[in-house]
């Protein structure tokens, strides 16, 4: 068992990791066919670095930045999946997109509000 537990890491310790509960991580292998962890002795969850890195990117899109179950799934299976660096790459830089169209929006009412005070 020893050696398993080097190549796999329970759900407690995934949990930890990833600071959500067990149960957020029972709920989403359900949701998402991508997390698929390994059971041994007496059906005990063991995941992978794969399943990890799977679930923490689940978590960005999820936790932080605000994407449904169904928008997450539909980013994760919409695509030939390498739920690599490249995956999230791709997360953070349409994340990067969405503030600077936010930020230019605020900058276009904050100077239609100046102009107002400099001609009212």
């Amino acid at each position: 068992m020893n050696n398993k537990r080097k190549l796999y890491k329970s759900i407690g310790e995934v949990s930890k990791e990833i600071s959500i509960s067990t149960h957020t991580l029972r709920f989403w292998e359900k949701e998402f066919k991508q997390i698929k962890p390994i059971t041994f002795d007496g059906k005990r969850r063991y995941y992978t670095e794969k399943d990890i890195d799977i679930l923490k990117i689940i978590y960005e899109l999820l936790k932080k930045q605000g994407y449904t179950i169904l928008g997450a799934k539909k980013l994760l299976n919409n695509r030939s999946v390498k739920l690599d660096e490249n995956l999230d790459l791709d997360i953070k830089k349409k994340n990067f997109h969405n503030s600077l169209k936010y930020k230019a929006q605020r900058i276009k009412i904050l100077l239609e509000k100046l102009k107002g005070l400099k001609n009212g």
